[in-house]
């Protein structure tokens, strides 16, 4: 794709390096930055660091600007937008997130199924947990959604719903890529007729945008989905439980149904490959759905 077009292919921030460098362009004094200094902040040699902006120049995402001997790379004015949306507005805002008003909101939605004890409990664990692995400047609202999935899937565990639905776990290292696509196809196919929530061994900060594209070319939106952390009460509350590379770090408990779907990490790779497990996680989840016995069409109204 031409950089001049307007709209480059940002599968190209598909490798984590390349995201990083450009979170350190966003981030950085001016906006701009030198291939020396990129590569001391990230502890790799100037030729690798020039090789990813080189592919970031001809994607028309980054700009060069000669200084002398030296170039400064900065964003593209034209991609900067959606560049920023895919990576995060930046560094968490200095204020912290209204712990006390979130867990009052969550207390309001909860009330007459857990304490505002348990709720305040979770509000400030999830918090903790998320920023562990992210500079969102969205955690608060991430926060509360987080904490609010955790509180339904511990209530879910202590007494199953009664539209008895089944509730599915996708779990894979960094919840950003294999299992964002799973779950993401399984809520476009079974609507709420399943319950669906996914959890990383390892979590990332931002689900990769190499993901969202492919999700995105088949009609299948991400919504407001981020990486979280694995929690026993989401492990509790499934009756399917399925991994995806994360080893043993998944808790198991009995009457859970495991599986392990043995499938190449995203991480890396070309915009095909990708496609391809994306492809083959479809099938898989449709197979899913037949052995769920929710695959049947929705009734005519």
């Amino acid at each position: 794709m031409s950089p001049t077009d307007g709209n480059p292919d940002l599968s190209v921030l598909a490798d984590p390096t390349r995201a990083r460098i450009l979170r350190m362009i966003r981030d950085s004094d001016g906006g701009r930055v030198l291939v020396g200094g990129v590569a001391e902040a990230l502890g790799v040699t100037q030729p690798t660091v020039s090789h990813h902006m080189r592919a970031l120049l001809d994607e028309g995402v980054v700009e060069r600007e000669k200084d002398g001997r030296r170039a400064w790379y900065s964003l593209a004015p034209h991609t900067r937008d959606r560049v920023v949306a895919l990576l995060g507005e930046g560094a968490a805002s200095e204020a912290e997130p209204d712990i006390a008003r979130i867990t009052a909101n969550l207390t309001d939605r909860f009330r007459g199924t857990f304490s505002p004890e348990t709720v305040a409990h979770y509000v400030t664990d999830s918090y903790r947990l998320l920023a562990e692995h992210s500079t969102s400047p969205r955690l608060a609202s991430r926060t509360a959604a987080f904490t609010a999935t955790r509180l339904e899937a511990l209530a879910h565990s202590r007494q199953p719903d009664a539209s008895d639905r089944p509730e599915v776990l996708f779990v894979c290292v960094q919840n950003a890529g294999r299992s964002q696509l799973a779950a993401a196809i399984l809520r476009q196919l079974a609507g709420d007729r399943v319950v669906v929530r996914t959890a990383g061994s390892t979590p990332t900060g931002e689900v990769r945008a190499s993901i969202v594209n492919a999700l995105d070319e088949i009609g299948v939106p991400l919504g407001g989905e981020f990486p979280k952390p694995l929690t026993d009460e989401a492990v509790k509350a499934a009756d399917v439980v399925v991994t995806m590379g994360c080893g043993d770090a998944c808790p198991i408990y009995p009457g859970r149904r495991y599986l392990d779907w043995e499938l190449d990490d995203p991480v890396g790779k070309s915009v095909e490959q990708i496609r391809q497990i994306r492809d083959d996680i479809d099938g898989r989840v449709r197979g899913l759905l037949e052995e769920l016995g929710v695959s049947r069409p929705l009734p005519v109204v």
